[in-house]
């Protein structure tokens, strides 16, 4: 018995000790993204007994397979959805093998549904892309593939579904792989794996079709099973946005947080922004007790050896390797609100977990995500009647924040380089963004947009322009930048 025991606990500690794999699906109307996952849940008999008599009684009274059972009821589980026979919530399953835990993002095909594809990508690791084998590569596959790039997903499965009804013909998956590596191209994402499959015959799903003798590749289940991950998050350089000061009693104080990126070990040195004072870490606290190192996304608490006056919002890094710290930057926005954007709205920002006030400089240019044409922009501004952001389109926005972010690009570190936008009266998310970079004074395309004080102009002697920039400085930080002239031109 004792035996027995020991084998359930080494099966649970294995068990635990799985890596964890998030991936979405996309593609268009009808192209199979519920039924692969239903099939893939099947197949790999993570299905109850329950459940598979409920697909099969709902199959013949609702269902859009004919005589086969529709797997896409697994996943579609709205009314409507079902009515319709198309995806319109972000579904989310999980499942495990011997190998890897799983979470799936079922996402819509509709361009109506855009933010509801961003929601279910921003967490995911690997996008699978499906295609009718019939109709190729279309504008949905262009518009899924650029919403993919834009989330900095690395790893992309071109799954060409349907490959039935074209007889399993070689040439006919070689030209859709052509033309989508033609069109992906620019895109610069770095893995890109092309899969011949039938979804609701399950071919190359699970197991290696007999259909497809000229497919020297793995399955789907087997690629995603063995798809290397580890290496996708930033473990150079460290960031840890301090989410709450743990105090329990008289004799402890720590920093809790999530090690968002990078590596910190017991003895580091680190600095604490934005006050510049820097320690070193004495202790890295969890539940089961101190670890000589702490990397991504494991959450800890961090206590120093010296006290240093640090509130959440604030960050610890290394002291040779520090984030950009500006007010200005720019970065792809996609809007999430039922109400168009006003650009003359503050917002308030949240940041890892740092929150401050944000105002919209400039719009540089949208970008019609069926297309990736970016819209022109004239002095700065889109024409007017282009110039609200409205639900679901997409931007590269000019920030002015009320405070420092202390942040990195998007692409370099997801965790520090992501932001959302709260609409401040009715505390709605407005917007998700990925930052592109910092940008100078200098370069705001609209510098109308802040306040400006001519302090030449005005006639102030100089004896008061040093009082009246503490002034202005003060103002900014509080969300309300002010412009001083102080040279007469």
């Amino acid at each position: 018995m004792a035996d027995k025991k020991l084998n359930i606990k080494e099966f649970l500690d294995k068990d635990e000790q799985k890596d964890l794999l998030r991936f979405l699906t996309a593609g268009s109307v009808d192209d199979g993204k519920s039924t692969l996952i239903g099939r893939l849940l099947f197949d790999s008999k993570k299905i109850y007994e329950d459940q598979l008599d409920a697909l099969e009684r709902d199959s013949k009274r609702m269902g859009n397979a004919g005589e086969h059972i529709d797997y896409a009821l697994l996943l579609d589980g709205l009314k409507a959805e079902r009515e319709q026979g198309i995806t319109i919530d972000v579904a989310y399953r999980y499942f495990s093998t011997n190998n890897r835990k799983f979470i799936i993002a079922d996402t819509p095909g509709h361009e109506q549904y855009t933010r509801n594809m961003i929601t279910g990508g921003s967490t995911a690791n690997l996008a699978i892309i499906l295609v009718d084998a019939r109709t190729g590569v279309i504008t949905q596959t262009r518009r899924h593939t650029y919403l993919v790039s834009l989330l900095g997903i690395k790893h992309i499965v071109l799954a060409v579904n349907k490959m039935d009804l074209v007889d399993f013909d070689k040439s006919v998956f070689d030209k859709i792989v052509a033309d989508y590596k033609s069109f992906v191209e620019p895109l610069r994402i770095p893995d890109i794996t092309c899969i011949p499959l039938s979804a609701l015959d399950g071919d190359n799903v699970v197991e290696k079709s007999d259909r497809t003798p000229w497919y020297e590749g793995p399955s789907l289940l087997d690629f995603l099973e063995t798809v290397p991950i580890d290496l996708d998050r930033n473990y150079e350089d460290f960031r840890y946005p301090v989410q709450y000061v743990l105090r329990p009693n008289l004799n402890f104080r720590g920093f809790s947080g999530k090690v968002a990126s990078g590596v910190v070990r017991k003895g580091d040195t680190v600095v604490a922004l934005p006050s510049g004072k820097t320690s070193k870490v004495k202790r890295i606290v969890t539940y089961d007790g101190d670890l000589e190192m702490a990397f991504p996304p494991q959450c800890v608490t961090l206590t120093l050896e010296d006290e240093i006056d640090i509130s959440r919002g604030e960050m610890l890094v290394h002291p040779d390797n520090l984030p950009i710290r500006d007010r200005n930057f720019e970065a792809m926005l996609v809007w999430m609100d039922e109400e168009p954007m006003d650009v003359n709205k503050p917002f308030y920002i949240k940041q890892t977990t740092h929150t401050t006030r944000a105002r919209v400089d400039s719009i540089r240019y949208k970008v019609n995500v069926n297309t990736m044409e970016q819209l022109s922009v004239e002095n700065g501004r889109l024409a007017e009647k282009d110039l609200p952001m409205k639900l679901n389109e997409i931007a590269r926005v000019v920030f002015t924040t009320g405070e420092e972010l202390f942040f990195d690009p998007y692409l370099k570190n997801k965790q520090t380089g992501s932001f959302i936008l709260i609409d401040p009266i009715t505390n709605n998310t407005s917007a998700v963004g990925m930052i592109i970079d910092r940008v100078d004074v200098k370069d705001m395309v609209t510098e109308d947009a802040l306040a400006v004080l001519n302090l030449p102009e005005m006639g102030i002697g100089e004896e008061h322009y040093e009082a009246i920039r503490k002034v202005c400085d003060a103002l900014g930080k509080q969300g309300l930048p002010v412009r001083c002239i102080t040279e007469k031109h």
